[in-house]
Order: structure tokens, then C-alpha cells, then sequence
């Protein structure tokens, strides 16, 4: 049987999680946790040979930056980050630090069982695309690349002249993103815009930056 730990901070996911392992003859849920900083302890004190992990979780820890850490320590150890926000970096980086599977909770079509089977038998599993959400007057994806990199810095609280530099683009250039957007969903505030976008979790800020 193949040693499983979930880390999943909201309680009803995480009780379906343990009750689909509890149901299964080839898993064993060996802990259940709530704070993804706490993963690498338990790592380092059990054998683990596969992590459900959930992006957001206890205490603002993130599940990716405990992944990462995980696979420098102990890369034999298969990881599938199971997240219900749509944030457009996480596919991105989860594929960087080598997580070996993907899954989305509200909208992924297979079984999370069946997707433990694949990553364990090697495979890498991962959607080829985030959730579509509704933002204001638009969907997600319809917003271009370079917008939602604007819209994160306008979420992280920089001003236009710092978003420039960070961008390495104008003042002038920003504003007009910035009111681009707006038009397009219909918000008309700077803070109702960046408030919206966390709200759906299109952006969730990454508070080291």
C-alpha cells in the first residue's frame, strides 16, 4: 500500500480526501494536516510516498512553496496539487518545481483515486488550462497575458510608477492597462477591480513579493 498525506485546510475537501484513501486497497492515509509549512516535518519523520496538497492553506502557508522544498529533500516522493482557484501562475509553476499531477477540485472530470493511480504508476497528469471564471463583464480568459500581469501588481498595492519599473514599462502605458481593464468588466474603481480579482481568485498575491 502506498503512504499517503493530505494537506488540505478546509474541512470538507479534506474529508472526502481521507474518505476516498479510507475506501481504497492500495492507499493509507498516514496525516492529515491543515498548514503545508508543517508537510516537510512530516516528510522528513514518516515514509510518505504520495501528497495530496492544497495550494492555500492554514496560516497563509502555500502549498507550493512547500512542494518545492519537498522535492529538493526528497524527489522520490510523488505530490498532485488539488486547488478551487483558478490562478493563472499555478499551472505554470507547479510544472517548474516538479509536481508530478494537477487537479482542480470543483471542475476536474476524473476521479481523484484515478489520478493518484496514474502519477503513482509515473504518469504526470495536468489540466490544459485554468478554470474559466466570470469577472465583471468578461471571463477570465479574456484577459491578455500582459493585462493580468498589470492587474497582479495593481492587487499587490504597488502605484503606477512602481508598476512601471517592475514591468519595465511607462507610467502612461500602465494607465491605460489599468483602464483597459476596467472597461472591460465594468468595475470602475482601482480597488473594486483589485478586490474582484481576489475575490475569484483569478490572482492570489504571493505576500513574499
Amino acid at each position: 500500500m502506498y503512504n499517503v498525506m493530505v494537506v488540505e485546510d478546509q474541512a470538507m475537501p479534506r474529508q472526502l480526501f481521507e474518505a476516498f484513501i479510507s475506501m481504497s486497497d492500495k492507499y493509507r492515509l498516514v496525516h492529515s494536516i491543515k498548514n503545508a509549512d508543517m508537510a516537510d516535518i512530516y516528510c522528513n519523520q514518516s515514509q510518505i510516498d504520495l501528497i495530496l496538497m492544497d495550494v492555500c492553506t492554514e496560516l497563509n502557508s502555500n502549498g507550493l512553496d512547500a512542494a518545492e522544498r519537498i522535492k529538493q529533500k526528497h524527489p522520490e516522493i510523488k505530490i498532485i496539487v488539488v486547488t478551487s482557484m483558478p490562478e493563472v501562475s499555478y499551472l505554470e509553476r507547479a510544472k517548474a518545481i516538479g509536481v508530478d499531477s494537477f487537479w482542480y477540485k470543483e471542475v476536474s472530470e476524473e476521479p481523484i483515486l484515478e489520478l493518484m493511480d496514474k502519477t503513482m504508476a509515473g504518469e504526470s497528469i495536468y489540466p490544459d488550462k485554468t478554470p474559466t471564471v466570470s469577472f465583471g463583464n468578461i471571463k477570465s480568459t479574456d484577459l491578455s497575458k500582459r493585462e493580468i500581469e498589470v492587474l497582479r501588481e495593481v492587487i499587490m498595492g504597488f502605484t503606477n510608477a512602481e508598476i512601471a519599473e517592475r514591468l519595465s514599462i511607462s507610467q502612461h502605458t500602465v494607465r491605460d492597462y489599468i483602464q483597459v481593464i476596467m472597461e472591460k468588466t465594468g468595475y470602475r474603481t482601482r480597488t473594486e477591480l483589485a478586490v474582484k480579482a481576489r475575490e475569484k481568485g483569478i490572482i492570489i498575491p504571493d505576500e513574499k513579493n
